[in-house]
């Protein structure tokens, strides 16, 4: 194997390090300087090619604003992002734009994310013609293969996105992401709108489409079930930091954040002979102040004067489990939310 090789094999394709966000608010008074929104702070990760990343968390947690740095769609406060080890925000302008090759978006809504003026031909090819221009016919047949690809036809190249359902209209985006033969795909909230059936086919394309060409996917929801089913490894938000990252099978399993346990109680569980009981919300704190301590701590049953005054470090509790929290092994140590270690959220889409 040559150095390159062996480099490329180590090294992460996406890495996220000490990542701020800040926005400043509307001046309320001439009197006063403007608030400011901490959307993110401190935030670092990674993730290796062909693998799938999951980032859950409530509305408010930072996880659609750290989807646009990581398509550098946005400059951060400070921190970077490095694709292939080379900083997107640090780079040149064209350089960037020869380096979106390497990744693209899938975005929530595929009503809105889709041009209704355009034919499919132009949304799918858009990419590419930013790109390299090629000729038309060329392009032609690079779209009629990628269609293919996510299961449409090559008749539907001329039609426009109203002839075509929620799902359609989603692997239609998926296409367009598809064409410039990408490394990695962010995708947030990808099926959210979607049916709960047409959420299954979805998910068992983007699944099919790893495995042929090795991609790598963020995957942005606050479905846990979705994330349970397509990721490796999943991170928990919570006011714009990390507060616990693991395999699937260990957070869903035995989590040892409250917040993350929060999100576990609040997804709901068909069992024959459950009692009912009224489960307790998740709820968000404002972003325009921090605190010396942890965040959740006003909301955490388990915190104490250590944790009110003391931020917890993201650290390790196991080779692949990692939680933000004093309290880390109390939470671990509760009965846990479902019958069996680890139940899966969902079953294995038909």
């Amino acid at each position: 194997m040559s150095t390159a090789a062996k480099m490329s094999a180590t090294t992460p394709l996406l890495e996220v390090r000490d990542l701020v966000q800040r926005y400043t608010l509307p001046r309320e008074s001439l009197l006063r300087s403007p608030g400011e929104v901490l959307a993110l702070n401190g935030v670092s990760l990674s993730l290796m090619a062909g693998q799938s990343l999951g980032i859950v968390g409530e509305s408010g947690s930072g996880k659609s604003t750290l989807a646009r740095l990581i398509m550098a769609l946005e400059k951060p406060s400070s921190g970077s992002v490095l694709m292939a080890g080379r900083d997107l925000h640090c780079v040149s302008a064209d350089e960037l734009r020869r380096a979106r090759r390497e990744f693209q978006m899938v975005f929530q809504d595929p009503y809105g994310s889709l041009d209704p003026r355009q034919t499919v031909a132009r949304i799918v090819a858009e990419p590419l013609t930013a790109l390299e221009n090629p000729d038309r016919e060329t392009l032609r047949v690079r779209v009629a293969s990628v269609l293919r690809q996510v299961g449409l036809r090559d008749a539907d190249i001329d039609k426009y996105p109203h002839e075509f359902s929620g799902g359609q209209r989603q692997r239609i985006a998926i296409a367009r992401a598809l064409i410039t033969q990408p490394k990695l795909i962010v995708a947030d909230e990808p099926v959210s709108a979607l049916d709960v059936s047409v959420q299954a086919q979805v998910l068992n394309l983007m699944q099919d489409l790893q495995e042929q060409f090795g991609l790598s996917y963020v995957l942005i929801s606050h479905d846990l079930a979705v994330v349970d089913y397509l990721c490796d490894e999943v991170a928990v938000m919570y006011l714009g930091r990390i507060v616990e990252r693991g395999r699937p099978e260990d957070l869903f399993g035995q989590c040892a954040h409250p917040y993350t346990r929060a999100l576990l109680d609040a997804v709901p569980q068909a069992q024959a002979g459950a009692v009912r009981r009224r489960r307790q919300s998740v709820a968000i704190a404002s972003q325009s102040f921090g605190s010396a301590g942890c965040a959740y701590a006003p909301r955490c049953p388990l915190a104490d004067a250590h944790c009110r005054e003391v931020a917890p470090a993201l650290r390790a509790l196991t080779a692949h489990h990692s939680a933000a929290c004093h309290k880390a092994e109390s939470v671990m140590a509760l009965p846990p939310l479902v019958s069996e270690p680890h139940q899966p959220l969902v079953s294995k889409p038909l």
